[in-house]
């Protein structure tokens, strides 16, 4: 686990990793969330709705992001303020691993925040998710 501090924030600091999503994670997450959407659990179903495979949960595929600040950027100091998710493309379990990446692009000095630009790329490299995070840093 990273432990950046406020200061040790610059704008184009990048932190990246990669994760495997599994049936398993899939079946979790719906016993947790409660989406019995059957896109999701079913696969005759996703085929009549013109998918090979079911289709992962966006949500589950964006839920790294709080790895992504939690762990990487900036780590044990990690706050999330504010996540914005633009969903570009279905992610299946064939994907794996998705590549998350985030890059600092703007400081906020005054509430010890910065802003991360992160893309959801998966194993072609093919971008599945991207958007911003407002992250705070806590004090040690």
């Amino acid at each position: 686990m990273n432990e950046y501090k406020f200061e040790d924030i610059k704008i184009g600091l990048t932190e990246k990793f990669n994760i495997d999503i599994t049936e398993e994670m899939v079946n979790a997450f719906c016993k947790i969330t409660g989406d019995i959407n059957p896109l999701h659990n079913d696969l005759e179903f996703a085929n009549k709705k013109g998918y090979e495979e079911k289709v992962v949960y966006g949500m589950l595929t964006s839920s790294f992001l709080s790895t992504l600040a939690g762990v990487y950027l900036p780590g044990k100091y990690s706050l999330i303020h504010e996540v914005n998710i633009i969903f570009k493309k279905p992610v299946f379990i064939s994907d794996s691993p998705l590549e998350i990446q985030g890059t600092v692009i703007d400081i906020n000095e005054a509430f010890k925040q910065f802003t991360i630009r992160y893309e959801i790329r998966n194993k072609n490299q093919v971008k599945v998710c991207r958007g911003t995070m407002k992250v705070g840093v806590l004090d040690e």
